[in-house]
């Protein structure tokens, strides 16, 4: 009897709640068509990774295939390259594009708020430029015969390095570039989870004594920590991915390159060039699994640590 009442005062929370919110729901449906159509309704694209698909028969009169295309990407010589560059670039990057912008975010959190603007401008704009532009920019910088960097060498006596043919020193520019276009706009949300902490705490802990230094580790992280851990979340679901302009536009799909610049997502894409489409699907299928279970493994372990820290 409880059970049923209980039941009741839900659905009719539920009802008062979307009635109440109509308007937004309203709003939001676009996108929920969207998502539905382009995300969801696709899905069933799945069955290619398990079939030798053909255009002739489609995607339903194929031949089955099995894991075929699963034993081949885990047999085959890329496979130790491609995810080793996959989850080393990964990993490196989940802690750097965490703390680069947290530190940046608390730094502009100390200055004044009308040089913040200025400084959060110059920061944000690169993340609006596509990795195409950004590619030129790098030639622009890299190129063996006209690039700024290989003129300031030669203008000092040295030899010009030919940057697209050596891979030693890609994974630092690639760390840089990085950097440079993400950097700001991912410190816009830490900033603004510290300006949404309240005054009084920094004024009473100014009171008892506490430096600037001092209310940042005891006030400003513990504040903004839910935040913090909502993003790591997402970050450790996307390890088996990667940022697909930046490990192919940049180094200008540099085969000489590939030992450090190829990650699944760009391998997955010269396969589908390739059309080798069954071969790809498995490869993306596999990415994606791994993905989804990274991520439901992390929002578990925070949230028993932290249940309140935990994305759902």
């Amino acid at each position: 009897m409880k059970s049923t009442k209980s039941q009741i005062k839900h659905h009719r929370l539920g009802k008062n709640i979307f009635k109440q919110n109509v308007a937004f729901f309203l709003l939001s449906l676009p996108a929920i068509v969207w998502v539905i159509c382009f995300n969801y309704l696709p899905m069933f694209g799945v069955v290619i990774a398990f079939k030798d698909y053909n255009y002739t028969d489609g995607i339903f009169g194929s031949p089955w295939a099995g894991f075929k295309y699963f034993k081949y990407f885990f047999s085959s010589n890329d496979v130790t390259v491609v995810m080793r560059n996959t989850l080393g670039y990964n990993l490196f990057y989940l802690f750097l594009n965490q703390l680069a912008p947290l530190f940046v975010a608390l730094c502009l959190y100390e200055i004044t708020r009308k040089s913040v603007k200025i400084y959060q401008t110059a920061m944000i704009l690169p993340n609006f430029i596509s990795w195409v532009l950004a590619a030129y920019i790098g030639y622009a910088l890299l190129s063996q015969e006209t690039g700024i960097i290989n003129s300031i060498i030669k203008s000092v006596g040295g030899e010009a390095i030919q940057w697209y043919s050596e891979p030693k020193y890609w994974p630092a520019i690639l760390t840089l570039f990085s950097l440079w276009k993400h950097t700001g706009m991912s410190s816009v949300l830490y900033y603004a989870s510290l300006c949404a902490i309240d005054a009084n705490l920094f004024e009473a802990a100014s009171i008892d004594g506490a430096n600037r230094f001092k209310q940042i580790i005891h006030i400003s992280i513990p504040e903004i920590l839910p935040v913090v851990c909502v993003l790591l979340i997402m970050a450790v679901g996307g390890i088996m991915g990667g940022d697909f302009g930046l490990f192919y536009q940049l180094p200008r799909n540099s085969g000489a390159l590939y030992s450090v610049t190829d990650i699944l997502p760009t391998y997955i894409y010269r396969l589908l060039q390739k059309g080798n489409l069954s071969y790809g699907s498995a490869v993306g299928l596999f990415q994606n699994l791994v993905g989804t279970v990274l991520l439901l493994v992390t929002n578990t372990t925070i949230k028993k640590i932290s249940p309140e820290n935990s994305m759902f």
